[in-house]
């Protein structure tokens, strides 16, 4: 996934998009969610796993104000 596609995320991301970014497996990234071991503070809303693209950002060092290039 490129920086671009990174800030154009939506305010929340699910799992599989924030395992792609990370460039995760489907089952890494349900693995470590299940352990609580994902990388970035997930939350929970019923079955679904979700987490804020700040957060997302913040893990990969892009800033919010980056031009994507």
């Amino acid at each position: 996934m490129s920086k671009q596609e990174v800030l154009d995320l939506d305010v929340m991301v699910d799992l599989m998009t924030a395992a792609k970014a990370l460039d995760m497996s489907r089952t890494m990234a349900y693995r470590l969610a299940a352990q609580e071991h994902f990388p970035i503070t997930l939350e929970k809303f019923g079955s679904r796993y979700r987490l804020r693209r700040s957060d997302l950002l913040a893990y990969l060092g892009i800033s919010d104000t980056d031009d994507g290039k």
